[in-house]
């Protein structure tokens, strides 16, 4: 008998788990609670609550763009289409991953509209809660596999700041930004400086009178923002309507604007799964990847800083090759200590265990690991290449990096034409 496996979710990873089953003869469940597929991909301009009274999924904003080149956005198998530009407008990626889903036959096996409220492990099986958001109807349905595919850009977190109670002013997390209009003639604090804080400070410059970014970032952009922006250190409290940083100086605000990030969030997993969240840690994962204490639920995109996509799909053939008995994984010992081990290793290298499924500068080691133990396919060192790239530019020309348009040659070569100017770069 065929595997019964439901995938939660019909983001980027939810797809991909969706296609790569298909590939191999199993017909997933794919439980999707929103009436279309892309995930975060999906822009509203509905913040807060849903009409079913869920919390708005998507934390998309109506100008955002890739902060990534298209030319590693794709899947390895799928690239994303030819176009005369490498940063493509959100629009253009929910496109693509319509396109995928179509190409695939996975759209036909999603059940829009159903919002699973609980999954618990009974035996070696797995129940999972789920309703009908159309017409209310419960059902349990039992499967040997889950693979959680929710994302982690939709649970907004929100760092505990000193005076923070007395503040008099707006408080708004990037989760429910938008449009920059909100901030119009506003004196704004922007706290964090990843891509979303970067990018919205720059976008609200247009319209406030002042911006604060804080952040405590090593190397400090040298991007050359409007005068109405000021770079800050981190903040040592907040009162009333003011904001006291590191550094003794203090200015007046009207907004504090979080752009901290977001939290790992599982609200539908019964505690009998063994999986927490501490920090923002995920435990225990092996390999970022499979429930240590039910290996037969597995959790794909935990990793950041990485080359989302393409590691979606390097993660479900993984999983996968082990489902099929293609490889074993470790017993579970093996795999705690494994986790344990490399924990350590992150520890002593200045990671803190809110960095914990952090790879950036390690993301290649991390492919070649599970590329290496399934005996598949890794990613080629060029997609990493241009990530590193593109980051960079990010951070010290924030403006225009956009502008840049890459070409990939071969798995160690690419193309990157800047102002103008072409250059060859090769690994």
């Amino acid at each position: 008998m065929k595997a019964r496996v439901c995938v939660v979710g019909a983001g980027a990873s939810g797809l991909c788990a969706a296609k790569h089953l298909l590939g191999t003869g199993i017909t997933p469940v794919v439980l999707e609670r929103a009436t279309t597929l892309g995930g975060t991909w999906v822009y509203t301009e509905t913040t807060g609550y849903d009409a079913h009274g869920l919390p708005i999924h998507t934390s998309m904003y109506k100008s955002l763009r890739t902060n990534l080149p298209k030319e590693i956005m794709g899947f390895p198998d799928f690239p994303v289409p030819e176009n005369n530009k490498s940063y493509l407008p959100a629009k253009d990626m929910l496109a693509f991953l319509q396109l995928y889903s179509d190409k695939h036959d996975v759209t036909r096996h999603i059940k829009f509209n159903h919002f699973v409220k609980l999954i618990k492990p009974r035996g070696d099986l797995w129940d999972v809660h789920y309703q009908n958001l159309i017409d209310d109807e419960e059902i349990v349905e039992e499967f040997d596999y889950v693979m959680i595919c929710n994302g982690h850009y939709n649970t907004p977190f929100i760092p505990d700041v000193r005076g923070m109670h007395t503040f008099k002013g707006d408080v708004i997390h990037s989760h429910d930004y938008r449009v920059p209009e909100l901030f119009t003639d506003k004196k704004v604090l922007v706290i964090g400086a990843g891509p979303s804080g970067m990018d919205i400070a720059l976008e609200i410059c247009s319209v406030t009178k002042r911006v604060l970014l804080s952040h405590h970032l090593k190397e400090k952009p040298k991007s050359i923002f409007p005068k109405n922006l000021v770079q800050k250190p981190d903040i040592r409290e907040l009162n009333e309507n003011r904001v006291i940083f590191t550094d003794g100086t203090c200015e007046e605000i009207d907004v504090v604007f979080f752009c901290t990030g977001y939290l790992y969030n599982f609200p539908f997993l019964d505690s009998t799964c063994g999986v927490t969240v501490e920090q923002n840690y995920v435990q225990p994962l092996y390999k970022h990847l499979v429930n240590i204490e039910h290996p037969t639920m597995c959790f794909i995109g935990i990793p950041y800083y990485v080359c989302a996509f393409s590691m979606f799909d390097l993660q479900v053939r993984y999983y996968i090759k082990a489902m099929q008995g293609h490889f074993k994984l470790p017993d579970k010992q093996q795999m705690y200590d494994a986790n344990k081990a490399e924990f350590e290793d992150r520890t002593m290298r200045g990671y803190t265990k809110r960095q914990a499924h952090l790879m950036g500068p390690v993301q290649e080691n991390y492919y070649k690991s599970l590329a290496d133990e399934a005996d598949t396919q890794s990613l080629p060192s060029v997609v990493t290449m241009i990530r590193d790239e593109s980051s960079l530019r990010f951070l010290h020309n924030l403006q225009h990096y956009r502008d840049d348009v890459y070409k990939i040659i071969d798995d160690k070569t690419y193309e990157i034409i800047s102002n103008g100017r072409t250059d060859i770069i090769s690994y």
